[in-house]
């Protein structure tokens, strides 16, 4: 497994570059935004480690960039921006998940292992609920003939929702299943995360498939949410 850290600290730099070399990974370490970019666009990286304050060009921008190229290689993105509307915006631009400096090598290492951990190649049949239709392994997903991006991390939610549509998913099961039981973060998270899902596929298009059950879960409708 490859990993690209892009992150102008050189200290912060070396001190992951080791953590991840000392569970296997190959590691490639980028110094600034443009850099990382240029780096990144390579396609042969499974998993970025992307600081956001960066000279030439900040993480915001890459990650939007990138996204932007049809490039949805997972991004872990580093912050010391501990404001909601911080975090939001790198999760908007495309971002799948987010530490706060300082932060933990060990929890660090367990978020990369998370998100490489997710099958990137097809094979399987999708998941399909109605008109809405998911490939997680191809990392696509459809309502009818229209085609919407998802990050990695959103990709997870759904299929672990449409996995048991019909059922109730708890939220600490979404957290363990997508998130990994060494998540240490805000656990509002999920709410963060279905409701960028349910603006994207449902939203979008009218439908109303993703229920929350107050106090239990979250649920897909069978039938995607075109039902009465």
């Amino acid at each position: 497994m490859r990993v690209l850290v892009v992150e102008d600290e050189a200290g912060v730099a070396l001190g992951v570059q080791r953590a991840l070399e000392a569970e296997g990974f190959t590691v490639d370490v980028a110094g600034d935004g443009h850099e990382g970019w240029v780096m990144a666009r390579s396609g042969s990286y499974d998993a970025i480690v992307l600081d956001l304050m960066l000279p030439s060009m900040n993480g915001y921008r890459v990650c939007a960039a990138l996204r932007a190229e049809g490039d949805w290689t997972p991004i872990l993105v580093l912050t010391a921006k501990t404001g909601e509307y911080d975090i939001a915006e790198g999760l908007e631009t495309g971002a799948d998940d987010y530490l706060t400096k300082p932060f933990s090598t060990v929890v660090l290492v367990a978020r990369v292992k998370a998100l490489v951990r997710r099958p990137r190649t097809g094979g399987a049949t999708p998941y399909t609920a109605g008109d809405l239709r998911l490939d997680p392994w191809a990392h696509r997903c459809w309502r009818g003939e229209v085609e919407i991006e998802l990050t990695a991390r959103e990709t997870d939610v759904l299929a672990h929702l449409l996995a048991r549509q019909g059922d109730v998913v708890a939220k600490v099961q979404l957290l363990d299943n997508v998130w990994g039981e060494t998540f240490e973060g805000d656990p509002n998270i999920v709410e963060v995360y279905v409701g960028r899902l349910r603006r994207k596929v449902d939203d979008a298009f009218g439908r109303h498939s993703i229920e929350t059950v107050r106090g239990v879960g979250y649920r897909i409708r069978a039938d995607g949410g075109d039902g009465s």
